[in-house]
Parts: structure tokens; C-alpha cells; sequence
């Protein structure tokens, strides 16, 4: 059974930086894409960035490109976002999950198995 467990959110200012850290157990992590995905209150759930198993390809959605990045540790079973220059719009509940696909766009269709997010606020 798949387990994420996201970590790193809390309160930052405007143009600050927060890096989140995904913890995969329980599964063969290196053979799975990872994605991170937000929701922001009364809004639909969407796909900021992924990273793909075979290669480290990864992609990355226009709302957040040249301020958040992608990477992963196989030897930790580990995947990091870092955020920069972060924006009050920004804030949302961050998630993590694993699949079997990373394209555009990055869709919650795409992966099965969720951690249980990790919230950003960002505000002053």
C-alpha cells in the first residue's frame, strides 16, 4: 500500500520561500512519477508540478514556472518542492501523490494514491 506523507507548510510572508518534503513508504517509490497538486479554499484541486521516474524529466505549471521546482532523492523516498517568491495566491493545501504518468496537463486523474497535504498560507 502507497504511503505519502507531505510535510514543510506553514505561514510566510509575501516573497518568502518554503521547500515541502513528500516521505513515499510502503512502495517501490523509484518505479513511481510524483506529483504535487493544491487546492485552495472553494477552488478545484490542480497540478503544480511532477516528476517523472524514468528519467527525472519533469514538468511544471505555468501559474507557478521560474518560482517552484521540482526534485527527488530516490535514496530518501523523498520528493521536494521549492517555492520561492511566493505569492498570496499561493496558498492552499499542498499534496503529494504518486502515479504512473507525468505530462501536461498535470491532472489528479493521473495519480491514485494521496497523502494527506500539508497547508501554505501567504500573507503578511
Amino acid at each position: 500500500q502507497v504511503h505519502l506523507v507531505e510535510s514543510g507548510g506553514g505561514l510566510v510572508q509575501p516573497g518568502g520561500s518554503l521547500r515541502l518534503s513528500c516521505a513515499a513508504s510502503r512502495f517501490t517509490f523509484e518505479y513511481y512519477d510524483i506529483g504535487w497538486f493544491r487546492q485552495a479554499p472553494g477552488k478545484e484541486r490542480e497540478g503544480v508540478s511532477c516528476i517523472s521516474s524514468s528519467d527525472g524529466s519533469t514538468e511544471i505549471a505555468d501559474s507557478v514556472v521560474g518560482r517552484f521546482t521540482i526534485s527527488r532523492d530516490n535514496a530518501k523516498n523523498t520528493v521536494y518542492l521549492q517555492m520561492n517568491s511566493l505569492k498570496p495566491e499561493d496558498t492552499a493545501v499542498y499534496y503529494c501523490a504518486a502515479g504512473l504518468v507525468c505530462s501536461v496537463p498535470i491532472t489528479t486523474a493521473d495519480f491514485a494514491s494521496w497523502g494527506q497535504g500539508t497547508p501554505v498560507t501567504v500573507s503578511s
